[in-house]
């Protein structure tokens, strides 16, 4: 059996790590993989529908140093108990690597950058690569692996029915629909509240406006509807995540930070703009 592992805690990490888990599993000798990440990146409903992954599970990574040594003791346990025989580490952090070594996985691939190279029964790629995007760094991996790699786009798979559902719920709203993405998993990543308002109250659109980003940001959402001058807004922080994947996907145009609804808007195929500061700049879509 094949898995992959990510230790990244985002919705938007998994949805940009979908293509090379597609990768991954399509060399696979059964044409799927068991998908390990933590239970904050919400990847059990995201892949839910993807042919790709058998099975998503969870695991702990972060915390402090104490929690740190306990998360990793009972990883190597839950890697035991899949009798893995080939493992694939899409991050540079040498614990799963570790982990994956002293349950007895006997192919550990992994990037091979800084100490995790001598966890890992691969080369690794070069260490020119040490300050590269995580996504060249997969990039690098794919090649030096010999995997062939035929897009980077995530083109997330949502169930038909439930694209017609969220559709048949929003019908009775006007074209065009703009997808406005709010909150960001850390807040240097995020517009102010203030900005925020000041957009909205200066935005003319046509058709009907959605706020999206959870139900986190519910208040905050009508809190910005009452400031705004546009016609009409829809607060949809309220919905499960993959009725948002799906709503996302149906919009016409997303505005937001650099967060998990860029990336699902991405992963639907929608026009985006993305804002930027703190992070750099995705080099897919």
């Amino acid at each position: 059996m094949t898995a992959v592992i990510q230790v990244k805690p985002g919705i938007g990490d998994v949805i940009w790590h979908l293509p090379f888990v597609r990768a991954i599993a399509a060399a696979a000798p059964d044409g799927q993989v068991t998908f390990f990440a933590p239970p904050t990146s919400a990847a059990r409903d995201l892949l839910a529908a993807e042919p790709r992954v058998a099975a998503t599970v969870y695991f702990q990574h972060a915390g402090s140093e104490w929690q740190r040594g306990i998360n990793l003791v009972r990883l190597v346990a839950l890697l035991r108990r899949h009798h893995l025989q080939s493992l694939w580490i899409l991050d540079r952090t040498i614990r799963p690597a570790l982990a994956a070594a002293l349950a007895g996985i006997p192919e550990r691939i992994g990037l091979g950058l800084g100490p995790q190279s001598a966890f890992i029964t691969n080369d690794g790629i070069g260490q020119e690569h040490f300050h590269d995007h995580p996504i060249d760094w997969l990039r690098a991996l794919m090649a030096a692996m010999k995997v062939p790699l035929s897009s980077t786009e995530p083109n997330l798979q949502v169930p038909i029915a439930l694209l017609g559902a969220v559709g048949e719920r929003f019908a009775q709203f006007a074209r065009p629909w703009i997808a406005i993405g709010i909150g960001a998993s850390h807040p240097d990543k995020d517009w102010s509240d203030a900005t925020w308002s000041e957009f909205l109250r200066a935005l003319r659109a046509p058709g009907t406006v959605f706020l999206v980003g959870g139900p986190a940001n519910e208040a905050l959402a009508e809190e910005f509807i009452s400031v705004s001058s546009s016609g009409q807004i829809v607060n949809a922080c309220g919905l499960r995540l993959i009725e948002a994947a799906a709503l996302l996907r149906l919009a016409d145009l997303f505005i937001g930070p650099s967060s998990g609804p860029l990336n699902l808007a991405a992963a639907g195929g929608t026009e985006a703009f993305g804002l930027f500061g703190s992070t750099p700049v995705l080099t897919y879509s």
